[in-house]
């Protein structure tokens, strides 16, 4: 999960702590560099494919660094910051909005922690000021919470809670991470400030929304400790009477496997990287064989010699194109495939789908499926080999190709379709009037009644430009079906244009 951290350089942070366990002065924002350093050595272990950015504001934000996995870069750049004028935190948000929606749209979950010395800031653009005009927004210029993301806000504050700046303003920041939603929190130091206080305080923030999930991935007697990058969050549905919060199992288990093209794209809530974990202590029992690594030899092991069910699995279902259908909790079901994002590299994938045993309609019920001798031998009688997708027996009403007109272009494709098969008549006979018929259908839904009009005049001027090497049936047919575009029974829905019958015609 990309992570914003967007630090205060107003002038406030500037004021000096005297640190009570040596008795040196500190600033506020080299003790907020020194505990987002904290932050950033913790997901240089526990998450090292995040992607994190760096924000300082004050009156204006400032994009110090974009998203990047060089950690160290950040560590630099943190200590290169400098000081301007007073505190704006909605500036800061509007430029959190911006970034986001630049880098990842509107669709990506992101962490937003914002590092402050706990002052609201003064005048028209303290946060008091901009609580307190919510109401007389104008909708071209609206408050920046809830973000325009999926996304969750830490506030995290610099200041001691015997400062006056933070009595006044933690109410306030009480009601900026309300108005965030998504379990967001304000943080402060527990007892007098300092860099040890500041650094707990990181550290529980770091584990408790940074924490990757560990788990072990099982198939039978096998099984293999994994990480999932990013980890998995909680899902949360909010029904008519009740709001439904479940997470996954620590324990994902194989319950069989299925072809890539059966599973097709079915909705999912999330998608996640599946890495052996480093240090696991890897099982294999189904051959009565059990392969530990010993603590005090871990470090002196190549973990490229160790084997690894990950390793296997990926293996199995990349050369096979299947995927594992896994049992993530009660009733909540996944897959695990094989992902290539180029022709040398590919990745083992888990895609987590909604909670429900009917969740991708094309396969019907996920607790029903079994294995094809199990239904051969179930349906003898049954001579037809079972396929997916499952067809209902309805034809449902957007299960057909929809005709799309958003773009100048879609329209001119159809048209362009149309005169490519008109010559080639007649070989293409069947092929000119289904398509006509299906932009003349789409055009009449529209209440676009002018491209008919349109059509025929194009099949017009086709006749008088076909080459002298052209099909006799070309123009017999361009007339033929400009002609009845110009009729007004043409413009029925349920009317279809029919081939002119001529010589060249096969009544096969």
């Amino acid at each position: 999960m990309p992570t914003v951290i967007v630090i205060d350089v107003s002038l406030s942070v500037t004021r000096p702590v005297i640190l009570p366990e040596t008795g040196e002065t500190y600033n506020r924002q080299q003790l907020a560099v020194c505990g987002i350093n904290t932050l950033l050595d913790f997901l240089a272990i526990h998450s090292k494919l995040e992607f994190v950015s760096l924000i300082a504001f004050s009156s204006l934000y400032e994009i110090i660094s974009p998203f990047t996995r060089d950690f160290d870069a950040l560590k630099l750049k943190l200590q290169q910051l400098e000081e301007y004028d007073k505190t704006c935190i909605e500036t800061a948000l509007h430029g959190v909005n911006r970034l986001v929606l630049g880098e990842w749209g509107n669709a990506t979950p992101c962490q937003v922690v914002l590092v402050t010395d706990g002052s609201p800031g003064v005048g028209p653009m303290s946060l008091k000021h901009s609580l307190s005009t919510l109401a007389q927004r104008d909708p071209a210029s609206p408050f920046p919470l809830p973000f325009s993301f999926p996304g969750k806000l830490s506030v995290v504050c610099i200041a001691s809670t015997d400062d006056p700046g933070l009595q006044l303003g933690l109410p306030l920041y009480h009601r900026l991470v309300e108005l965030a939603g998504s379990d967001s929190a304000v943080l402060v130091p527990e007892g007098p400030l300092s860099v040890k206080s500041v650094q707990t305080m990181f550290q529980k923030l770091s584990e408790a929304n940074f924490a990757s999930f560990q788990g072990m991935l099982k198939c039978g007697n096998l099984g293999s400790q994994i990480i999932l990058s990013p980890s998995p969050q909680p899902f949360c549905k909010a029904n008519d009477f009740e709001s439904v919060k479940r997470s996954i199992s620590d324990t994902i288990e194989v319950c069989g496997f299925i072809d890539v093209t059966d599973v097709g794209s079915p909705m999912a809530i999330s998608r996640h990287l599946v890495l052996p974990h480093p240090t696991g202590k890897i099982e294999g029992i189904s051959a009565g064989v059990k392969v530990e690594v010993d603590s005090e030899d871990e470090s002196m092991v190549d973990e490229g010699k160790i084997p690894s069910f990950c390793v296997l699995l990926h293996g199995a279902l990349k050369v096979e194109n299947m995927a594992a259908l896994c049992v993530l909790a009660e009733e909540w079901f996944g897959f695990v495939y094989s992902w290539a994002d180029s022709k040398k590299k590919s990745n083992l994938m888990l895609t987590i789908l909604e909670p429900g045993s009917n969740v991708v309609p094309w396969l019907g019920d996920l607790n029903r499926l079994g294995s094809l001798e199990d239904f051969h031998s179930m349906n003898q009688e049954n001579e037809l080999e079972p396929s997916f997708p499952v067809r209902p027996l309805e034809k449902r009403s957007y299960s057909q190709n929809c005709v799309v007109w958003i773009r100048q272009a879609g329209l001119q494709s159809d048209i362009q379709k149309i005169l490519r098969h008109a010559r080639k008549l007649p070989d293409k006979t069947q092929q000119f009037y289904k398509e006509l018929n299906r932009v003349r259908r789409a055009a009449i839904s529209f209440g676009f009644i002018e491209l008919l009009d349109g059509l025929a005049a194009i099949f017009e001027r086709e006749c008088t430009l076909l080459p002298g090497t052209a099909h006799p049936d070309c123009a017999l047919q361009l007339t033929h079906a400009a002609g009845v575009l110009h009729k007004p029974y043409s413009r029925d829905f349920n009317y279809n244009i029919t081939a002119l019958r001529t010589k060249f015609i096969n009544d096969d």
